[in-house]
């Protein structure tokens, strides 16, 4: 537990350890663009719910590459400075406001919040979260939240490949990347992971075959493995991998763009890269040559259709919690830190060294 200064968010260079009040919320604010350590806690009431509403007390969030990029200034619709980062959480609910089911308190539940999630509790909309089978713990749970709901909509709702064809993962070794190689293992599908050499022992355990980006050359290595195209490439990296990715389809075959990794350090627009991607997107989608391309984002169609996005949200991390609990998944922690060591976390994140998600626990 920990010790603030009154009235202001603090360095977590100056933190002590106290007992803290159970009624206080801590959050971690991002202040701008700065090197991790600069990140702030800020501590405050915990809210009460409203109408509709739920609190959680928060069990695990994690480091997406959503993060990352905000820490940088450059998720291409991140809210304006200063805020609470945190993609994803579990928790269980504490309270419950009117309208709520009275069961839902006392109950563990998963939430794609985009930001907002590195805190000890957050007030949700209750229709908007999925329960978290009681077998399975929260920081298990965590791993599988964004990064499970990505790669099985990716993969079920946009790729669609038929058992026994073959598919190109990039950044395999990542929190995406690992559901993603489990998920087509588990239907059927050879996977192809891209991966700098330390990792490549890993992803041939989950059934992958390792190629090194940073020794080989990729394309030509996965035209040796596939000759006739792969049905589909997850490309997570942007920039000229996409246009890579795109020529390797075999015909038919699907590209899933659902990030621009190489861009994170750079400096300019952050819109630019994503939308360099979906102008190519468009052009080869009005080509007739029977191959596809999409640009996923997990928020897609929120705006327009939240009952709709929130039932697809329901049912597909339900897919994936059971595909956990029947063995098809595991649960890569690549590492669990305090959330008061938030700093350690997000280099150790953005290291490259790791294999899975980094998993903050809010301390009780």
């Amino acid at each position: 537990m920990f010790r603030r200064k009154p009235e202001s968010p603090t360095a977590l260079s100056h933190l002590e350890v106290v007992v803290m009040d159970s009624k206080e919320l801590v959050e971690v604010v991002l202040p701008g663009t700065v090197e991790p350590e600069e990140l702030q806690l800020r501590h405050r009431p915990v809210p009460r719910p409203g109408a509709g509403q739920i609190v959680v007390r928060v069990e695990a969030t994690g480091v997406s590459f959503a993060e990352q990029q905000m820490r940088r200034g450059r998720y291409y619709d991140q809210p304006p400075f200063p805020f609470v980062p945190g993609y994803d959480l579990v928790g269980t609910v504490l309270t419950a406001g009117a309208g709520v089911a009275p069961g839902l308190v006392g109950t563990r539940v998963a939430a794609l919040v985009k930001v907002g999630g590195w805190a000890s509790h957050v007030v949700l909309d209750a229709a908007g979260v999925v329960e978290v089978p009681a077998a399975i713990g929260p920081a298990e749970a965590e791993t599988l939240v964004v990064n499970g709901i990505t790669a099985w909509q990716m993969l079920h709702r946009k790729a669609r490949v038929r058992d026994g064809g073959t598919v190109l993962v990039h950044g395999a070794n990542g929190g995406v990347g690992t559901v993603l190689v489990q998920l087509a293992r588990a239907a059927g599908l050879q996977v192809i992971g891209t991966a700098s050499a330390r990792h490549h022992e890993a992803l041939r355990e989950l059934g992958a075959v390792p190629v090194d980006y940073r020794t080989e050359d990729v394309p030509a290595r996965v035209r040796e493995l596939a000759p006739g195209g792969v049905d589909a490439v997850f490309d997570h990296l942007g920039g000229r991998s996409v246009v890579d990715s795109w020529r390797l389809l075999a015909p038919g075959g699907t590209l899933v763009s659902y990030g621009s990794a190489t861009t994170r350090d750079d400096s300019g627009s952050k819109q630019w890269p994503v939308l360099k991607i979906l102008g190519r997107v468009w052009w080869w989608n009005a080509l007739p040559n029977g191959r596809h391309s999409y640009f996923f984002n997990v928020w897609a169609g929120r705006a327009l259709n939240r009952d709709r996005f929130r039932d697809r949200l329901r049912a597909d991390l339900t897919q994936v919690f059971q595909a956990l609990e029947r063995g098809e998944l595991t649960a890569r922690i690549a590492a669990r830190l305090p959330l008061t060591e938030v700093a350690e976390a997000m280099r150790l994140a953005e290291s490259g060294t790791v294999t899975g998600k980094v998993v903050l626990v809010p301390e009780a």
